[in-house]
């Protein structure tokens, strides 16, 4: 059986890594080994924070959507009950755009919820 050597599948291999951590600093670019390690490191932080920045816009967006509400006198918790109960089906990227880019159309939202507004019996 002949010897087979693997040098054009291993500088293929090679090569491929090293476009992919073309751009990092130091020995991470350019010694395999290193680069291997920093790839998987970079490929294991781009997972994970695919899914962290879906979390992060979310809050961000609460947090606007709360302030803008506030304004007008109602809390956050309050202001998404009442447009569940008015039937108004916007989630909280557009509420958000909407209180940054057109406060007046917000206002109108938040006067629509101040009237769905379900005030708890005192006893």
């Amino acid at each position: 059986m002949p010897r087979v050597k693997g040098g054009v599948t291993s500088r293929s291999r090679k090569k491929k890594l090293f476009r992919r951590v073309k751009g990092f600093w130091g020995r991470r670019k350019n010694i395999y080994r290193t680069a291997r390690e920093a790839m998987h490191r970079a490929l294991r932080y781009a997972y994970r924070d695919r899914k962290t920045r879906k979390r992060n816009f979310r809050q961000l967006w609460i947090t606007r959507i709360n302030a803008a509400v506030r304004e007008h006198g109602l809390s956050y918790s309050v202001f998404m009950n009442a447009l569940k109960n008015a039937g108004i089906d916007l989630n909280r990227k557009v509420l958000a755009e909407m209180a940054v880019s057109n406060p007046e159309d917000f206002k109108k939202l938040t006067d629509l919820a101040k009237e769905k507004v379900k005030v708890p019996a005192k006893k």
